[in-house]
């Protein structure tokens, strides 16, 4: 894996993991008793987006290593989750005669 693809598995992990974070703990203008005219009784009024951040940050960080760890020492490769076998038969590696 090189550090471009690195990166790009680290982002598409940490936004998967931001939008599942994001709607927890969230306090509504609903909620709060506080609705601004013009807006939607669902809209935050709390959203503690600094804090996610961190968190966010921190989960993804292991989500990525765990990834990363497994690609790179191949534990588990295309070939494993190859369901119908289109791949075909495993090429024979050189050296063995």
């Amino acid at each position: 894996m090189g550090v471009a693809s690195g990166i790009v598995l680290f982002l598409i992990i940490w936004f998967m993991t931001f939008l599942i974070v994001l709607p927890i703990r969230i306090q509504t203008q609903g909620e709060a008793g506080t609705t601004v005219p013009g807006t939607h009784h669902g809209s935050p009024e709390q959203h503690h987006l600094r804090k996610k951040f961190k968190i966010v940050t921190a989960i993804s960080a292991v989500l990525w290593a765990i990834a990363a760890y497994i690609i790179i020492t191949g534990t588990i490769t295309v070939r494993d989750i190859d369901m119908f076998g289109r791949m075909g038969p495993e090429p024979e590696t050189l050296g063995t005669e």
